[in-house]
């Protein structure tokens, strides 16, 4: 059997979505994404704060790599890490990124997008001083750093078993947040809501 023959031969999409009516959504994606997250939490998920960030690098090639989301609010969404890790440097170069939420079990997946902003200097320090002694051992507080990823884009994606996935997706404009509907296969798409 061939690679691609054993890999499409895998089960997908095994998980249970739990019910969603996106016109009940609330007019706020960061109230929806922790409805979310604690329904992830109450059915055991596994690290359901875990996240992938994306980046850029200096040839212009994408970059991801697995962290743990700090904080979700109106400032942003937040993690940390070295200010001369990879990450760091390409942030510095080009201050946007991309998160992404994976919650197998129930079919659901999050995904943010926007500019990136460091946090103040004494919020990065609280947040090194929030790490083990282990985990904070040998590193100096300016080179921690707490980012935040300002998004313009949120989606919300609900995965089905025949394939007519759900996307709602939320776009940061002049007035707020505005909204729509869109399944996957169809490309068909609500009208915009406030």
């Amino acid at each position: 059997m061939t690679d691609a023959a054993w890999l499409r031969s895998l089960r997908t999409l095994s998980g249970d979505a739990p019910a969603f009516d996106p016109a009940r959504a609330p007019a706020d994606p960061v109230v929806l994404f922790r409805d979310w997250l604690a329904d992830a939490v109450a059915r055991g998920i596994a690290e359901p704060h875990a996240m992938t960030l994306a980046t850029v690098d200096p040839d212009g090639l994408p970059d991801a790599r697995t962290l743990i989301l700090k904080d979700v609010g109106d400032a942003g969404w937040a993690f940390a890490g070295h200010r001369h890790s990879a990450k760091g440097m390409q942030l510095g170069a080009r201050p946007a990124a991309a998160l992404s939420f994976w919650w197998q079990p129930l079919v659901r997946a999050v995904r943010v997008r926007g500019s990136v902003h460091e946090a103040s200097a004494g919020e990065s320090a609280a947040d090194l001083a929030a790490r083990s002694p282990a985990a904070r051992a040998g590193i100096a507080a300016g080179d921690w750093v707490l980012w935040r990823v300002v998004p313009e884009r949120i989606e919300f994606w609900q995965g089905a078993q025949d394939r007519d996935h759900l996307r709602l997706v939320y776009r940061r404009g002049e007035h707020g947040w505005t909204r729509a509907v869109e399944r996957a296969e169809s490309g068909s798409e609500e009208k915009e809501k406030r």
